[in-house]
């Protein structure tokens, strides 16, 4: 790996933090992992404005709707500002700090007790700061000595990290700034569609041609030069295919395998056998369209291969993120300046979210929990006997299927999370919760997970906190606050101090300074695949632009790493390795009952589970309610009528949508928005069939019926 920044050099048109005016924070914004460079201004009334930083590099003084409306979560009317503690009246109710937390420890306490330290879970979030992220994982694994910790990034780009870490021996997001992608002659996007999750990193997409892979004609789809649409679940075939092309039509770089790679041979053993043919009868996508894009990425000067959910959320999500690898490789891509392969990361922190020790199998600094070398140089950072943390834990379906069950976990910890949305099956995933003897709930605004809560600590939010966040880029980023959190709130990492205290531990063990927890976190990550020794929140501050990894030096000053691999992959040998995978069909298919495949996904105005995006009131009026994306002659099939109520039913349940008629949309194929809430959720209809690697569930993909829905009038 090697470094091509110099040290110390701020980054140009960047003032330190220091220099704003009172009133006034440089920060980033609350939602994607982009995490767009925003300006955020307090006037005389308390009222909070966002203007984009015009200097940035990600966003190039662009936000998206979400970005510019964001300070309205500040003020929503139902903001948490009090804990509640549900009484025997069976409602929440205001409670004091010290009732709450007492309760809460003296229930782990007991539960702990009874049926020991797995009997408390935590589940976290990928839009945590880094701080929050580290202190959680510490807070599961040395106070309550639980090995049963994962996170909501479980959802969201694992299978890709599993990849990633099997071809490069590294799992950043994009290896390269994002600003490398508008110098590209070609881009690949493989189950992304960025124009509408994350719109301003289009300013870098407009010169490039792009190829995008998808079921959908989506807004980045509309602006492509050639638009694959395959069949749900058929990416892989794909993949395969665009392999054997790139083989059998002479596009093989044979230096680059042979001087940088390794495992090629059996990778084309399973590839061989995708010709155009074949593809074509499996995925739906013409044989000319495959030649074309083959043809595209190796003619290219510079070109990239991205990855997106759409590949991911599969049961063989890692099978097929790791083919769209092998093409990478076979073209040269990776670790070639101006090429390369990458992951669109979706939370705003769901890189650094996962790199130090949310995870059920990981520690912080990407270090794996099982390894002894590992385990013994976080122990002794942390101060605790190596022996006394426990090993790996459920991921986290297999967490949340667990729970309130005989040998599951009978409390859970919940962080930045919204599980009952969010989770797929989403209505056992509530019965499950709903099973707990103590479910407790940290946010900052009710949430349908909040009303399951036994107990609800109201903390501070993204522009009333300090911290780091981790970019799609693997670029270390401050959070600065612009105003103080409302009387009675409290942030996440003094909730977890006072949970700490009560359970035994000494005060000092977990600081409640964001940058004191940085610093910790620097030593725990040093040497480490994700290692942060060498980032400081001075050199943050002073306008340094810093990519992991970054380690200590001697003298100081490492310049940190924009662009791995261009000297070395992160294998002991410096090797990148292909991974002979094949195709497998979906968990399910459609047939005579469920003739169709749902498939979903996000839309502009909102994000996420919708808990914080829906109580935006410009937000709301742009995407108020749940819909389906519906072909018309699918529709005119079913007796559907656009702007109409549909009931769309899965093996596991049913879900109630708005009908949207889009002719760009397969035949075969319906559309749902993951944002919204009761019989609106689309994962009501997502399975828990997972992929094996990745512990990824099949959200891209169900087999389900449609039929109209008679509105109820008044």
């Amino acid at each position: 790996m090697s470094a091509d920044r110099a040290p110390g050099a701020p980054e140009k048109g960047r003032a330190p933090h220091s220099e704003r005016a009172p009133g006034a924070a440089d920060t980033h914004c609350a939602y994607c992992a982009l995490q767009c460079g925003t300006r955020l201004t307090r006037d005389a009334a308390g009222r909070v404005s966002a203007q984009p930083l015009p200097d940035f590099p990600v966003n190039l003084g662009g936000l998206c709707q979400k970005g510019w409306t964001a300070p309205a979560l500040l003020t929503v009317p139902d903001r948490l500002r009090a804990p509640l503690v549900r009484g025997p009246s069976g409602t929440l109710a205001p409670a004091t700090w010290d009732d709450a937390l007492d309760l809460v420890a003296a229930r782990l306490t007991r539960l702990r007790a009874e049926h020991g330290p797995d009997s408390a879970a935590v589940f976290g979030g990928g839009g945590l700061t880094n701080e929050k992220a580290y202190a959680l994982g510490k807070f599961a694994r040395v106070a309550l000595g639980t090995s049963q910790i994962d996170y909501n990034g479980r959802f969201c780009m694992s299978s890709a990290a599993a990849a990633g870490n099997a071809a490069f021996g590294l799992d950043r997001g994009l290896p390269f700034p994002v600003s490398d992608l508008g110098a590209a002659g070609v881009v690949l996007l493989a189950g992304a569609n960025p124009a509408e999750t994350m719109p301003p990193i289009m300013r870098h997409l407009t010169g490039p041609r792009l190829i995008v892979v998808d079921p959908r004609r989506t807004r980045t789809a509309a602006q492509a030069a050639l638009h694959l649409q395959p069949v749900p679940g058929t990416d892989l075939a794909l993949a395969l295919g665009l392999l054997h092309l790139a083989v059998t039509e002479g596009h093989l770089d044979r230096a680059y395998l042979d001087a940088r790679t390794t495992g090629f041979e059996a990778a084309w053993q399973r590839a061989a056998a995708w010709w155009p043919e074949r593809v074509e009868g499996v995925t739906g996508v013409p044989a000319a369209d495959q030649r074309a894009a083959v043809r595209m990425l190796a003619e290219a000067d510079r070109a990239y291969v991205l990855t997106g959910r759409g590949a991911e959320q599969h049961s063989k999500g890692t099978d097929t993120v790791s083919a769209f690898i092998n093409l990478s490789l076979a073209l040269g891509l990776p670790g070639r300046p101006g090429n390369g392969y990458g992951c669109l990361t979706g939370q705003g922190n769901g890189q650094g979210g996962r790199e130090h020790g949310q995870k059920a199998d990981q520690l912080p600094g990407y270090r794996m929990i099982g390894d002894p070398a590992a385990r013994a140089h976080v122990a002794g950072v942390w101060g605790v006997d190596p022996a006394s943390l426990p090993g790996p834990g459920r991921a986290a379906y297999q967490l949340l299927d667990a729970l309130g069950t005989e040998g599951g976990p009978r409390a859970l910890l919940v962080l930045g999370s919204n599980p009952v949305v969010s989770a797929p099956r989403a209505a056992r995933v509530a019965r499950r919760l709903a099973a707990l003897d103590l479910l407790v709930v940290a946010d900052f605004v009710p949430s349908e997970t909040t009303e399951l809560a036994d107990v609800v600590l109201p903390v501070a939010q993204w522009a009333e906190e300090e911290g780091t966040m981790t970019s799609l880029e693997g670029r270390v980023l401050r959070r600065r606050p612009v105003l103080a959190p409302p009387r009675g709130v409290r942030t996440d990492l003094e909730v977890l101090n006072g949970l700490a205290v009560r359970l035994g531990q000494p005060a000092e063990r977990f600081p409640t300074e964001p940058r004191a927890v940085f610093d910790e976190l620097r030593r725990a990550s040093s040497g480490g695949r994700a290692d942060y020794a060498g980032i400081s929140w001075e050199r943050l501050d002073a306008g340094e632009a810093l990519y992991w990894p970054c380690p200590e030096v001697p003298g100081g000053g490492h310049p940190g790493t924009p662009r791995v691999f261009l000297d070395r992959f992160a294998h002991a040998d410096g090797l990148a390795r292909f991974r002979a995978v094949d195709y497998r069909e979906a968990a399910e298919a459609p047939g005579a009952e469920r003739p169709l495949y749902a498939t979903t996904g996000r839309v502009p105005a909102q994000y996420q589970s919708g808990a914080q995006t829906r109580r935006v009131p410009e937000l709301l009026a742009a995407a108020p309610e749940t819909h389906v994306e519906v072909h018309p002659d699918t529709a005119a099939r079913h007796g559907l009528r656009d702007g109409g109520l549909a009931r769309v039913t899965s093996a596991r349940g049913s879900t109630v949508a708005r009908v949207r008629l889009v002719p760009g949309l397969r035949a075969d194929t319906v559309f749902l928005p993951f944002h919204f809430a009761g019989d609106g959720r689309a994962n009501l209809l997502t399975g828990d069939a997972l992929d094996p690697v990745s512990g990824m569930p099949e959200f891209k993909l169900s087999a389900v019926s449609i039929e109209p829905l008679r509105e109820r009038t008044t």
